[in-house]
């Protein structure tokens, strides 16, 4: 009998389980750099990679800790991005990519910043002298958005380019993220233009110090080449994002299909209303 129960016991342990879908997961590894403190960057690999010998788009996004399954503590809601990209390449309507996730830190606000468009301080006095940061949540010292993108282009890009089967050029390096991730995106795209191709903004914090970012980004588009995608709700504190995007969209002027910029009445600014609507943007950038 205790022979039976032995012999049952083994056959569950070596029975393999079900695949998951989203399989691909990778660990979380720890990325160390030399302009920005250590990352935790998680990487998600397509259908497929592990028996193919095919390169891939890649797809960076910011707040990695919300993009898969397990949400951090302050949002309560995750983006499940491989999910939904899963299930979408699965429909063949997108191109298989890879995804690599990079968490933020304590200096998330500093590290998202677009350090060229923070406003110089003025000489006390002039009657332009009010610091908009007297409006925000951080110090000066602790804007340090070009070396968050130094180290996603001249570090972490060539890290993940030695690890896997990627496709090098701009066209397939792409960049996503919400709220602040979505200004950080767009500023990568303009300062580093031979490295990303193409970013999804999404919420974007065009409002934050009396809209000084917006103001920047109009006259320091990204290149005609490069494909953008924009939008907002209307909702909680996306309800003051459509001017600031309006002006930018018509600073943009015609760009076709390489800018898109859309409205989503009634939507609030959460992770619940983004990843309700993360087909979109990962169609945008990853479409057939």
């Amino acid at each position: 009998m205790i022979r039976l129960i032995l012999a049952f016991i083994l056959a569950l342990v070596a029975t393999p389980a079900l695949a998951d879908p989203v399989d691909g997961l990778q660990p979380p590894i720890t990325v160390q750099s030399k302009f920005v403190p250590a990352r935790t960057v998680q990487v998600w690999l397509p259908p497929g990679y592990a028996t193919s010998r095919q390169r891939y788009p890649v797809l960076y996004l910011h707040d990695g800790q919300n993009v898969y399954d397990t949400p951090s503590p302050f949002s309560g809601k995750s983006w499940e991005v491989h999910r939904v990209l899963d299930r979408l390449i699965a429909a063949n309507k997108v191109r298989p990519a890879i995804l690599v996730a990079v968490w933020n830190n304590d200096n998330r606000l500093g590290e998202y910043m677009p350090q060229a468009a923070v406003p110089a301080v003025r000489a006390k006095g002039d009657p332009a002298s009010d610091d908009l940061f007297k409006k925000l949540p951080i110090e000066r010292a602790r804007i340090v958005g070009d070396a968050y993108v130094k180290f996603l282009a001249t570090e972490l890009k060539p890290l993940i380019d030695r690890r896997y089967r990627t496709l090098l050029g701009p066209s397939d390096t792409m960049l996503m993220g919400s709220s602040m991730g979505g200004l950080i995106s767009a500023y990568a795209v303009t300062r580093y233009p031979r490295v990303f191709g193409a970013a999804a903004c999404l919420s974007t914090s065009w409002p934050i110090g009396d809209g000084f970012a917006e103001r920047w980004f109009e006259a320091h588009l990204p290149p005609g080449t490069a494909r953008l995608y924009f939008d907002y709700g209307t909702g909680t504190n996306d309800g003051s994002i459509e001017p600031f995007q309006r002006k930018l969209d018509a600073a943009a002027g015609s760009r076709g299909g390489a800018w898109v910029s859309r409205a989503f009445p009634g939507a609030e600014h959460s992770e619940r209303a983004w990843q309700a609507r993360v087909d979109i943007p990962l169609t945008f950038l990853l479409g057939r």
